[in-house]
């Protein structure tokens, strides 16, 4: 059974409740998912499927070249002058597999695991606040058909779960983000008394029931002292409440414990999941530890402790800038004498590809470190010692988080065709395991015969054919000559 957990996204009560305004874009926070439009390489156009477009991604390798080893990338591109706003997935070599056009844009394309099945998900809402959104997560199986979306419950309206964070965890829960407006005394920080804050919420929902099990508010735990952004001019209204926090990502510590990022405190907090309390604080005003040569972050995205118990982060040191760079962080904690200490820094290619927001990093199974550069359009491969392997860029747009992880679908539609020029024009969006495609050609179907297997050359392939059969179908093969789908043209 389907679980559906959200409405649909007919969100106008939530909106109206947050009195979400474009005004909140002049706070630094809130420069956040907001990245320059410019004008990329031509988009590859497709005569199978001439409704869909996706960026040219160009990548160049510097110690290595990216493996095919069964893994894709998972992307969200979008901002005007982009190719395409929604979810894509492409091969090692930036060739598109599955492209998916949305209406709103699209946060957090992932693989995750529910009720031990490989799932894909994403964000998909509304986002009239730079920086901040009113949505639900989807969750789709591996044939692309919606399963679930889940989104915030409990004191939070349906539907206000943010874009920053839809983490599906072993126990059938979502960690979620939300932002609500709360009355708050900004004096302190040249504003009115009577002003306005956005309060940050990190819930834990059952993904099966919509019961909320966690329940934690910012405001309750950080005061806004913490904060590192400056008050905007006229800003800590109502219309346009003060960013003091921006929680930006939400995960599992090893002990239970949650790892929460926060962005406007320049700051990562270790929450108790039964009672909320912050256990320690790395980095910001009121750090617990003290930060070692090279440690400093600030703005950092994507807080996420690993297997070997090193802390990883994406430190954009950026909006306003910080640092030369962004960078990707791998720190050693030690949580008795209070000390963080510098592992592994992972430098872009350019000395000064700072990201005004978003960003991700990823720990590979190989023990390679896997980077979206958020607002700066491009995603790279890192060696564990900080090497960089290759850098892809997207040419135009930007994307919260970039993913490299195993993947295989096969899409509920078949594959789509068009006979044009002599030749059969193929492709099959979503599907993973196309190795091959061949004609099958004759005066009927009974009496047709299949061609020569045509190696797979992209999102689309091909298939040159030979005089004018009354019957013409095309099949799709994987790479052990099985087929996989089929399509009859002219049906």
């Amino acid at each position: 059974m389907p679980r559906t957990r959200s409405l649909p996204l007919a969100l106008c009560a939530s909106i109206s409740s947050l009195a979400l305004v474009a005004g909140c874009g002049t706070d630094s926070g809130a420069a956040e998912e907001e990245a320059e439009a410019s004008v990329g390489p031509a988009v590859p156009a497709y005569v199978s499927r001439p409704d869909l477009t996706a960026p040219d991604i160009e990548i160049t390798p510097a110690a290595g070249a990216p493996e095919a080893d069964g893994t894709v990338v998972l992307l969200g591109p979008k901002s005007e002058g982009a190719p395409l706003s929604g979810v894509l997935i492409v091969d090692e070599t930036g060739e598109p597999i599955w492209i998916h056009p949305t209406e709103s844009r699209s946060y957090d394309v992932r693989v995750q695991e529910l009720d031990g099945e490989q799932v894909l998900t994403w964000w998909q809402g509304t986002s009239p606040v730079v920086g901040m959104g009113v949505g639900e997560f989807v969750v789709v199986d591996d044939s692309y058909r919606e399963i679930a979306t889940i989104t915030t419950g409990g004191d939070l309206d349906p539907g206000q779960a943010d874009i920053h964070e839809g983490r599906l965890t072993p126990d059938g829960t979502a960690l979620l983000t939300a932002y609500v407006k709360v009355p708050a005394d900004l004096t302190t920080f040249g504003g009115p008394e009577d002003g306005w804050v956005w309060d940050n919420v990190v819930q834990e929902v059952d993904v099966d029931t919509g019961e909320v099990l966690l329940s934690w508010r910012s405001l309750d735990h950080v005061p806004l002292e913490a904060t590192k952004s400056e008050l905007p001019e006229d800003g800590g209204t109502e219309e346009a409440p003060f960013d003091y926090f921006h929680v930006n990502s939400v995960s599992e510590d090893a002990d239970g414990s949650l790892l929460v990022s926060a962005r406007n405190t320049w700051a990562v907090y270790d929450l108790d999941r039964e009672s909320g309390e912050v256990l320690w604080t790395l980095g910001g005003e009121e750090s617990d530890f003290d930060l070692g040569e090279g440690v400093e972050f600030a703005w950092q995205h994507d807080a996420e402790r690993q297997a070997d118990g090193t802390l990883t982060m994406f430190d954009n040191q950026s909006e306003p800038d910080i640092g030369p760079t962004s960078r990707g962080l791998r720190l050693a904690l030690d949580e008795q004498a209070k000390t963080a200490t510098l592992v592994t820094e992972y430098l872009p290619p350019d000395p000064d590809r700072l990201a005004g927001s978003q960003g991700s990093l990823e720990q590979l199974p190989n023990g390679n470190v896997f980077i979206g550069w958020g607002s700066r359009p491009f995603y790279s491969e890192f060696a564990a010692d900080g090497t960089l392997l290759w850098d892809a860029a997207l040419g135009s747009g930007d994307n919260y988080r970039a993913y490299r992880q195993e993947w295989t679908a096969t899409p509920a539609d078949p594959p789509d065709a068009v006979l044009a020029d002599g030749a059969v024009h193929v492709s099959w969006n979503g599907a993973t395991e196309v190795d091959s495609w061949r004609l099958v050609a004759g005066d009927d179907e009974a009496s047709a015969e299949a061609g020569e297997p045509v190696a797979r050359s992209g999102f689309e392939t091909e298939l040159p054919v030979d005089g004018d059969p009354a019957y013409l179908a095309v099949e799709a093969l994987d790479a052990d000559g099985q087929v996989l789908g089929s399509t009859v043209l002219g049906d």
